[in-house]
């Protein structure tokens, strides 16, 4: 595996990400909780506690991050979104209302893109230049679309941990990918509901797999990407175990913090617009 060379001669890099997903989580998984308050209450808190409080460690910690928004919560928590741009973190595109990718269907697809670039512009005022699509799935059309509307970067895959270019099938270069996984993604180990029941894991338990997982990316050099939403990591001890987390990292030397788009642009200035490697072509769009 090829080593990144990060700015700052840094070892590896690190961006703390958070999926603003609100109501639209619930709403989009079965619309009838439009009709239950109780489980809606969970993506309401995310908006009207986590935000704010995820935003405050923040600014404590003096950090910047990425913020995926689906247009429909740029619609109905515009001041939250105002809010996360006013501190200086970025925002990315993350559909309309979190409807899951289905390749199937090309014109809900489409739908999901140009709703939620058109409320993300007329509510907010941003043309985001990252996507990352909502529960972890694509397709070739989403790729196809991202490319289309000249994004900068897609973080939706979990096949490395290094970023790589897309290649379409015409040749042309598509978004740089920036790869997650669901070990470092807070809801399996932190959301539940009445219909779809998780255990709730202990802050021990998931601060062993992220630093374990932080540790051995280190190690190797490679991009860590931590996953989060604010209706879980916003929750009163899960802000203390991000804390916990980000002191951890920072006992180690020369770990460069930056937000999605910041890591996207560096590793394509390194890499160049024209240097894809082989490995780089994504294999479903072969």
């Amino acid at each position: 595996m090829e080593p990144v060379q990060w700015p700052h001669a840094a070892q590896c890099a690190v961006q703390f990400t958070f999926d603003f997903d609100a109501e639209t989580n619930w709403i989009s998984r079965d619309p009838k909780n439009l009709k239950h308050p109780g489980t809606l209450s969970q993506g309401t808190y995310g908006a009207k506690v986590g935000v704010p409080k995820v935003l405050e460690l923040l600014r404590e910690e003096g950090l910047k991050a990425t913020f995926f928004v689906p247009g429909w919560v740029a619609e109905h928590r515009t001041e939250r979104v105002e809010q996360i741009l006013a501190a200086g973190h970025e925002v990315g595109h993350h559909g309309y209302l979190h409807k899951w990718v289905d390749p199937d269907c090309p014109e809900e697809e489409l739908e999901e893109m140009e709703r939620g670039l058109e409320a993300l512009q007329s509510k907010v005022g941003v043309r985001p230049v990252g996507y990352r699509s909502p529960a972890g799935e694509t397709s070739p059309n989403i790729i196809r679309l991202l490319v289309e509307r000249g994004f900068l970067y897609d973080s939706s895959l979990m096949d490395d941990i290094n970023p790589y270019r897309h290649v379409l099938p015409d040749g042309r270069c598509g978004p740089v990918e920036l790869p997650w996984h669901w070990s470092l993604d807070d809801a399996p180990f932190m959301l539940s509901s009445i219909k779809v029941h998780r255990p709730i894991f202990t802050n021990d338990h998931i601060f062993e797999i992220w630093a374990e997982e932080f540790r051995e990316i280190y190690r190797w050099g490679g991009l860590f990407t931590l996953v989060m939403h604010p209706q879980a990591i916003g929750r009163p001890s899960r802000l203390a175990l991000l804390r916990r987390f980000i002191a951890y990292t920072r006992t180690f030397p020369n770990v460069w913090y930056a937000n999605a788009q910041e890591v996207a642009q560096a590793w394509l200035d390194q890499k160049g617009p024209g240097d894809v490697a082989p490995q780089a072509i994504s294999p479903f769009l072969v």
